[in-house]
C-alpha cells in the first residue's frame, strides 16, 4: 500500500523540539557596553596611538570601507589601514563634533587633524611625506557586536585632503 501520512503532534508535544531549534541567547550578537562608550574608547585609543589597545577593540570579522574604493575584510586588514594613517600622521587626532547612537550603531562627525610626516599608502599608490598639516571633516558609521567594532564606513573629502597635502590645486572659491 501507499505511504502513511506523518502522525500529527500537538503543540504541547512538539514544544521541546521547537525550543531546541532556537539559538542560545549567548550566540546572538550583543553589546553589553554602551556603543557610545565603545566609540569613545576607540577614539581615545586612536588619539593616543595605542596600537595594542586598538587591536583589542576590533572584531576578527570586521569590515571597513573608505573613500578610494577601499573595502577591507578582517581585523588584520582593518588594523593595517588604521596603523598606516597613524604612522603617516604621527600627531593625528580625531575630534568628534556630532554623534548619533541608535542600538549597536554610532554615527560620528569628526575633524581629523595631523601632520603628514611619513609615507601613506592608498588606493593610488604611496604618497611620500609632504610635511603639510591637514584638518578635515569626516563621518564614520560604526556598528558594534559583542563589545567589538564589526563594521565601519568612513567618509571624507578626498579632494580636500589631497589639496591640503599640496598634491592637487586648491579648488577655486566663488
Amino acid at each position: 500500500m501507499g505511504r502513511q501520512a506523518p502522525r500529527m503532534r500537538s503543540a504541547r508535544q512538539a514544544g521541546p523540539r521547537v525550543l531546541r531549534r532556537i539559538p542560545k541567547e549567548s550566540a546572538m550578537p550583543t553589546v553589553t557596553t554602551d556603543p557610545k562608550v565603545l566609540a569613545a574608547k576607540f577614539n581615545q585609543t586612536f588619539n593616543a596611538h595605542d596600537e595594542k589597545t586598538l587591536s583589542s577593540l576590533i572584531a576578527p570579522n570586521a569590515t571597513f570601507t573608505a573613500p578610494g574604493d577601499i573595502r577591507l575584510e578582517g581585523k588584520e586588514a582593518v588594523l593595517a589601514y588604521t596603523y598606516g594613517w597613524l604612522k603617516a600622521f604621527p600627531d593625528a587626532k580625531i575630534n568628534v563634533t556630532h554623534e548619533i547612537v541608535s542600538g549597536p550603531w554610532v554615527v560620528q562627525e569628526f575633524i581629523f587633524e595631523g601632520t603628514h610626516t611619513a609615507p601613506l599608502t592608498g588606493p593610488m599608490g604611496t604618497i611620500q611625506a609632504t610635511n603639510h598639516k591637514v584638518a578635515g571633516r569626516s563621518v564614520s558609521i560604526n556598528r558594534y557586536e559583542n563589545d567589538l567594532g564589526v563594521e565601519t564606513r568612513l567618509y571624507f573629502d578626498m579632494v580636500q585632503l589631497l589639496s591640503q597635502l599640496g598634491l592637487m590645486p586648491v579648488p577655486a572659491k566663488n
